[in-house]
């Protein structure tokens, strides 16, 4: 049985690795897809970048790089800098994120996408999929099952892969960095 393309929504390497086997257990392909206008400062961006290269090397997959354009980020959470954490904010940004890689993935003819982002135990993957069924294309895959998360971490320790402290965006450093 042939595998089934899929474009995957990568927040950085390390989410990336585990997430990347599930796929190919349940039939799909990933191609990964790099669009994160959310991440502060831009040199973060380019280091979670980076680490993706290596795991996009490690499993032989084509790795796709959107442009950083945290402006247009930022207008779309615009009213939403002091919501708490796991708030309002974090909704418009997970849609944000599905949103370009939907569209990215009809750009490139792939049928399906996800994300990795359900593979964080900081984050709901039911709200995420509540966002992804916006659109019939979405596959709504909690990554943190199965030990998902746990894998992560073994992964990215044999890859050495950075691994970050902080969800992404400037307003998320606030608690983690007092």
């Amino acid at each position: 049985m042939d595998a089934k393309p899929l474009l995957l929504h990568c927040c950085c390497g390390p989410c990336s690795t585990s997430s990347i086997e599930m796929l190919r257990e349940l039939g799909y392909e990933p191609v990964l897809f790099f669009g994160n206008s959310n991440i502060f400062p831009e040199d973060e961006a380019l280091r979670r970048f980076d680490a993706l290269k290596v795991v996009a090397d490690h499993f032989s997959l084509r790795l796709i790089h959107q442009e950083y354009n945290h402006e247009a980020w930022r207008k779309e959470i615009a009213g939403h800098e002091q919501d708490a954490e796991k708030g309002e904010r974090c909704a418009i940004c997970f849609a944000y994120n599905l949103r370009e890689a939907a569209q990215e993935a009809l750009r490139q003819g792939i049928p399906y996408f996800t994300t990795t982002l359900t593979v964080s135990p900081h984050k709901s993957s039911p709200l995420i999929f509540t966002i992804g069924d916006t659109w019939d294309e979405f596959v709504a895959v909690d990554f943190k099952k199965k030990g998902g998360y746990q894998r992560s971490l073994e992964l990215s320790r044999l890859l050495e892969l950075y691994r970050q402290d902080y969800c992404g965006c400037e307003f998320s450093m606030r608690p983690l960095r007092q």
